[in-house]
């Protein structure tokens, strides 16, 4: 089993990236799936959360209100790191039963949004960074996600900088251009992981 990290700033497009190399044969653990699991209403983990930030982080039908806890945490980082700690634990149980379940010569690709920030990169094989230029994040995130600019330059300054993913990386995909220029940077991203796989 090879166990690739999958990371990349927000905007810069790892949700396409983690989807063409599922469509070739890649097991993808989400983390960001499986952190929105773990907070489900009835979850131990949604019950944390409340306690820690209060009611006022849900809606009236008691789901969490993903727009009001994140007006608290991404302007204060000791609210997100507060956060994080609740989160984090279950979501790395989650992904390691789900590895385990993968079969022993799959590729393995975890799709992990703060990789880079939480020091995860000794935890795989192969680190893959999808890199963009911060002014391709900040238009994504307008034009495609609905965000302020204000919104979208806040959640940026709350990750790693594009030097610090880089640093990190075995292998990087440039996607400051069109979608068919992803297509054959993925090919080969993939290519080079099966190899990987085949001589581990």
């Amino acid at each position: 089993m090879l166990k690739v990290g999958l990371t990349g700033g927000i905007g810069a497009g790892k949700s396409e990236v983690s989807r063409m190399l599922v469509e070739y044969g890649a097991v993808l653990i989400d983390s960001d799936r499986i952190a929105r699991e773990v907070v489900e209403p009835g979850t131990p983990g949604l019950a944390a959360v409340v306690e820690e930030f209060g009611p006022g982080v849900l809606t009236p039908e008691g789901a969490l209100d993903r727009p009001a806890l994140g007006a608290l945490v991404f302007a204060d980082a000791d609210r997100l790191a507060a956060l994080n700690a609740i989160v984090h634990p279950l979501v790395g149980a989650r992904a390691a039963e789900r590895e385990r379940a993968a079969s022993p010569d799959a590729v393995v690709v975890h799709d992990v949004p703060l990789l880079t920030e939480n020091g995860l990169a000794p935890l795989y094989d192969v680190v893959v960074v999808v890199d963009a230029s911060a002014e391709t994040q900040l238009d994504r995130l307008v034009r495609l996600r609905g965000m302020t600019g204000s919104d979208a330059r806040a959640r940026m300054a709350a990750q790693a900088t594009r030097e610090q993913r880089r640093a990190v990386a075995d292998l990087i995909v440039d996607n400051d251009g069109p979608l068919e220029a992803l297509e054959p940077q993925v090919r080969e991203v993939w290519r080079e992981l099966v190899r990987r796989a085949a001589t581990d």
